[in-house]
């Protein structure tokens, strides 16, 4: 009975040898939570490593990906990646900044002419060093994507001048920066869900807000804002990052695939963000949006403050440092 055993013992191990090692190692499944919808490049670059992840695992690691805020709001998704509860999120700046201050530092107002002037510092020491406080509070960050210079939308008057924004509801994501923002211009500053903006302002609970034109366009916030003003007051980044839990549970030649599936993802969500913004700016036009241009400089002057507070504030040397390095380029 027991050299039968022991034979059978042998046919499985010598069945097992020939199989693919994808399938010998135990399989992985990941949960990529964000809140943009279908079709915003957030979304189809999430779907994109989950392709290239796959791929460079030999059908192993599998990512889920679940957009439009299935999983909760950004600031939950945050808190859920720190404590191991979710794997993956392509988050928003205002959100992770509540956990890692640092990151408000690239919000400072009108500091970035464009998204590409953002990254070369986010490429940078900059960057690295933006990684590493992450790490610190329990963060990975795989990449740092684009979420556009954000504009204005309204639904009761055009706006191009700071005078136009004075006693508007005006919502803001969970982000310090955008609310001190708003404050500075005169308006009224209110905090919902991207989720829950589109009712928001169908139902006048605000009478604008500001996002990317890229997100007005995916929301359809189009069919409830008459009024586009082209503001470019701050630049977003959308940190794409992994819980490091998550992350210290995974093989260094998992590890490698990770980083390397994150790097393809990046570079697409990045091409797409700056393919995107001047065909749907056009679209927005066809469907009726009226677009106005502002006196930067007099919005300029009044959010100056706004970065005088932040620089004098806990993250005070960081904030200069990203100001320093954003004047010199």
């Amino acid at each position: 009975m027991q050299r039968k055993t022991f034979i059978r013992t042998l046919l499985a191990i010598a069945a097992a040898a020939t199989l693919p090692l994808a399938v010998q190692a135990q399989a992985i499944k990941l949960t990529l939570g964000h809140g943009a919808a279908p079709g915003n490049p957030r979304h189809e670059a999430s779907l994109k490593f989950a392709e290239a992840l796959k791929a460079k695992s030999n059908g192993r690691i599998e990512v889920q990906v679940a957009p439009s805020a299935q999983l909760g709001d950004d600031a939950a998704m945050v808190t859920a990646l720190r404590t191991g509860a979710l794997d993956l999120s392509a988050n928003s700046q205002g959100a992770v900044a509540n956990a890692v201050p640092e990151y408000a530092a690239f919000g400072m107002p009108f500091l970035f002419s464009s998204a590409a002037a953002a990254f070369q510092l986010l490429d940078g020491p900059l960057g690295k060093e933006l990684a590493e406080r992450s790490a610190d509070k329990g963060l990975i960050a795989l990449g740092y994507w684009d979420n556009g210079i954000r504009q204005m939308t309204t639904s009761k008057r055009p706006v191009s001048k700071v005078e136009d924004l004075k006693g508007l509801k005006m919502r803001t994501p969970p982000d310090t920066v955008l609310v001190d923002v708003m404050q500075a211009l005169g308006a009224e500053a209110q905090q919902i869900k991207f989720a829950e903006l589109y009712v928001a302002l169908q139902q006048g609970v605000v009478d604008g807000q500001e996002n990317p034109v890229v997100n007005v366009h995916a929301g359809k916030l189009y069919e409830v804002q008459k009024h586009l003003a082209l503001t470019n007051h701050q630049f977003q980044m959308t940190p794409f990052l992994m819980s490091k839990r998550s992350w210290d549970r995974l093989s260094d030649a998992d590890k490698k695939a990770v980083q390397e599936a994150a790097a393809e993802a990046t570079a697409l969500q990045r091409k797409l963000s700056q393919e995107s913004e001047e065909k749907l700016l056009a679209d927005l036009k066809a469907k009726g949006v009226q677009v106005t241009t502002v006196d930067k400089a007099a919005f300029a002057k009044a959010t100056a403050p706004v970065t005088d507070k932040w620089q004098a504030g806990p993250i005070g040397p960081y904030v200069k440092k990203v100001i320093a390095a954003a004047q010199a380029k």
